[in-house]
């Protein structure tokens, strides 16, 4: 068979009914759906049975989909999709216990900038708009040229090119917004390099073969999950209608307490179930208790800085986010509250006070600023001069480099280049202390500009609680000691209201 487009294969497929142009389609793109699908469950198994899901559902949708030029783009979503629904599926039996991301097996290339932004790469990706995703899809998983691209998006090679350089600069903002800086240029390697690997020898030949039959000779559970992963993009599908629909019935002024139910269904729908980035929420303010078990923690914000989604989260983030106070000045006047909470704040103005109304009326917990005696650690410069801290270079920053540390068990990092005002600030390091501590941290150096950071430890709370390790290579690399001492500091004191 010469055919090889896959609209053209998909044509053939629905019109001859022909098996041997399926069977090409699976052949060439059963890796990428394979890969999507172990990123996110980290089980080559269920990466099989998910890969044999999506086939299934595209032998039953081929119809709808045969003038589809951009066909990878949609086995990209329904691979996201299905392995959501199927990882929320293991959550909800409480059976999942290890993390959706398996580091072994990656490719050696770009694995520095690689394992920061693998586990959270597909939902970037998916919560770009269609054209956006098509084009990084076809551009990187696929390894289509600009041209090629192009004619994909029905759009000229220029056209094609700005198209994949703006929805690479979207990824950029998402990964920097979760603490990874890198260029464009970069992700781009790196996502060429390793987003695709090869699925196993004999899956594409069982996956045609269960596909071709529409599911008929599938395990119970691939069609469970088939049948979970349709409703979900049906779901995807109907919301514009629902939203259209929403609108009319409102206009005409019937049906109030159904139109509620139906913004209600769908706004959980879009945030407390397929954790989305903040930036593409509904407009939301709600603190729930959590419906996961505690292997589920995950905190995304938004680009304006004040959007947030939480999921399995204590009280105590929720209360910093809402008074946008730094941590280590942030004391309860009785226990803090054991409980987990979903939460979600995106409203386009004022969600910090609206999450402070909705503590207030959910959990009874209200703040205040109190100036108090507090411990605190005085950052002061021992030694100038130090290796570590070097003022940028005329005004430009180095990207190419970062390394990654742990304080509290949670990765941090500060790179060479730090961010794009020129480096980090005397401000910037003593709150990512704060942060790490737990203890106001008060800034005593006098220093002024920005600097590149050079700045490496390596340490375990479990091992270190004091963070001596922390300590010792501040002093040793930036010149920087911590002091310990007692002064006036403005708290934000959190107490139980009736």
């Amino acid at each position: 068979m010469q055919a090889t487009d896959d609209s053209a294969l998909l044509r053939q497929y629905v019109e001859n009914h022909s098996d041997e142009a399926f069977a090409l389609l699976v052949a060439q793109h059963i890796n990428l759906v394979y890969s999507v699908a172990l990123r996110q469950v980290g089980n080559p198994h269920q990466a099989e049975e998910i890969t044999q899901a999506v086939f299934i559902i595209l032998a039953k949708k081929a119809a709808e989909l045969r003038h589809n030029k951009a066909l990878s783009s949609w086995l990209f979503q329904a691979a996201h999709l299905t392995a959501n629904n199927f990882v929320r599926s293991e959550i909800r039996r409480h059976c999942r216990e290890q993390e959706a991301f398996m580091q072994s097996g990656l490719n050696e290339s770009g694995t520095g900038i690689w394992a920061s932004i693998a586990p959270s790469l597909d939902t970037a990706v998916a919560g770009l708009n269609e054209k956006d995703r098509r084009a990084i899809v076809l551009r990187f998983y696929e390894g289509k040229n600009l041209r090629e691209v192009g004619v994909a998006l029905d759009a000229s090679e220029e056209a094609a090119k700005k198209r994949v350089t703006r929805a690479l600069e979207k990824l950029q903002r998402f990964f920097l917004k979760r603490g990874v800086t890198s260029t464009t240029e970069i992700l781009a390697g790196a996502i060429s390099a390793n987003s695709v690997q090869a699925a196993p020898a004999m899956l594409a030949k069982s996956v045609t073969a269960v596909a071709l039959a529409k599911g008929v000779a599938a395990s119970t559970s691939t069609l469970t999950l088939i049948k979970g992963a349709l409703k979900i993009m049906a779901w995807t599908k109907a919301k514009t209608a629902i939203v259209s629909g929403v609108v009319v019935l409102l206009a005409a002024g019937t049906t109030t307490v159904t139109v509620k139910r139906i913004e209600a269904h769908k706004a959980e729908a879009s945030w407390r179930v397929a954790f989305p980035d903040p930036d593409h929420a509904p407009s939301l303010v709600e603190i729930l208790p959590t419906k996961f078990p505690a292997s589920v923690d995950t905190l995304n914000g938004g680009s304006r800085g004040d959007n947030w989604i939480g999921v399995g989260q204590s009280v105590f983030p929720i209360v910093q986010i809402a008074y946008d106070w730094r941590p280590g000045r942030i004391l309860f006047a009785d226990p803090e509250p054991k409980e987990r909470y979903d939460f979600i704040s995106t409203l386009r103005q004022g969600s910090g006070i609206a999450l402070q109304a909705e503590l207030k009326r959910k959990l009874g917990l209200v703040g205040h600023r109190e100036m108090r005696d507090t411990d605190v650690l005085v950052l002061k410069v021992r030694r100038s001069n130090a290796p570590g801290l070097k003022p940028p270079t005329n005004g430009h920053t180095d990207h190419t480099r970062k390394d990654y540390y742990y304080c509290d068990n949670e990765p941090l990092s500060i790179d060479s280049g730090g961010a794009s005002s020129g480096g980090y600030s005397a401000f910037t390091i003593t709150s990512f202390l704060e942060g790490c501590f737990g203890t106001p941290v008060i800034d005593q150096t006098g220093l002024t500009q920005h600097f590149h950071i050079d700045f490496k430890w390596n340490e375990r709370s479990g091992d270190d609680p004091d963070h001596d390790v922390l300590k010792q290579a501040l002093l040793d690399q930036l010149g920087l000691e911590l002091v310990p001492s007692n002064m006036p500091i403005e708290m934000l004191v959190v107490e139980k209201v009736k």
